[in-house]
């Protein structure tokens, strides 16, 4: 099993609008890919700004080419998150689990 984890960070006033466009754009893109196990919105407060962390489980790095196509370290942004985020970068990371 493949856990992805994706970072970024945004204004916290901005932070429930965003964490909903996330469930409604990413969360739901990762949980229709075959092969994911689940995904999960995880957040927290750092003085005025908000990281949020993209959480997702998948059967095998195949499946993770399916939902990110042929480099999966590649992050998949979608077309509001330019409007919300103030930092993110270009990568995930890919752990197994065990």
């Amino acid at each position: 099993m493949i856990a992805r984890i994706w970072r970024g960070v945004v204004r916290t006033e901005d932070a429930a609008e965003y964490i909903e466009y996330v469930n409604q754009t990413g969360i739901e893109h990762y949980r229709s890919t075959p092969g994911n196990l689940g995904a999960w919105i995880l957040h927290r407060e750092i003085d005025d700004r908000t990281e949020i962390v993209a959480l997702s489980l998948w059967e095998s790095m195949a499946s993770v080419r399916t939902f990110a196509g042929e480099d999966p370290s590649r992050a998949v942004y979608y077309p509001e998150d330019e409007r919300f985020l103030i930092e993110r970068g270009p990568t995930v990371d890919h752990y197994e689990v065990d």
